[in-house]
């Protein structure tokens, strides 16, 4: 039998609008559907923006992910959740993983693809991509990525503000997603470097309860929600 499509679709930054067309054509015709959840949590808004676009009776079926840092713990979780995977795409089945944002930018789908293609090479791999949450942030809140000759660094603050320390000298504007958890420690590192003025706090972007904060010296205290991000511009003039 003939191996089914795996297709890594990106849902968008969470607005059910702005999933393409693309995407929308294929989960209307996949046998099965998986997301990525933390073992720790049920709700995935991939699913909610996915369901309406399935076709009757599609299982979804969600991958548990533990939420940490050890490598040893996260590749079992790869391996044992890709085998999930191949279970229907052996019966010639053709599935979908979804996720929000863009499959391959900070997106679990990556690693599944590349376990896959690893230990299952002869498995077809098809990626969807999806509008990412820095470009929703960025048209929220009308702030210009780059344009002329100027670059753009998209980090994480996943770890603090090291990373910005690191590449800020390099590129002429920033994007840090995942700023909720040390969301003090990279405004004090804005601060420093004399850069909160030209920077723009998104959170929770075409959700219910969206803002654009611009003045970052407004709830310094306050943890923003999981689904923030930062854009920063070092020449605040444009």
């Amino acid at each position: 039998m003939i191996n089914g499509t795996l297709y890594g679709i990106g849902v968008g930054p969470g607005d059910p609008e702005l999933i393409t067309l693309k995407a929308v054509n294929i989960l209307r015709r996949v046998d099965v559907v998986f997301a990525a959840a933390s073992t720790k949590n049920s709700h995935s808004l991939a699913v909610n923006i996915a369901s309406s676009h399935l076709k009757e009776g599609t299982p979804v079926v969600r991958l548990g992910f533990p939420m940490t840092r050890d490598k040893n713990t996260l590749n079992t979780a790869w391996e044992e959740n890709a085998h999930k995977v191949m279970i229907p795409l052996k019966e010639g089945k053709d599935a979908a993983m979804i996720t929000l944002g863009d499959p391959m930018t900070y997106s679990t789908f990556g690693y599944i693809m590349h376990t896959i293609k690893e230990k299952y090479p002869d498995v077809p791999v098809k990626v969807v991509p999806g509008i990412t949450s820095y470009q929703a942030g960025a048209a929220a809140a009308g702030h210009v990525l780059a344009e002329a000759e100027e670059s753009f660094t998209v980090i994480s603050g996943a770890l603090g503000a090291q990373k910005l320390k690191e590449i800020i000298a390099h590129t002429d504007n920033v994007v840090i997603l995942k700023v909720y958890k040390n969301y003090k420690e990279i405004i004090d590192t804005l601060n420093h470097l004399d850069l909160a003025a030209g920077s723009v706090l998104i959170s929770r972007c075409g959700l219910d309860g969206e803002e654009v904060i611009r003045d970052l010296k407004e709830g310094l205290d306050i943890v923003p929600p999981y689904l923030s991000l930062l854009l920063i511009r070092k020449n605040r003039e444009i």
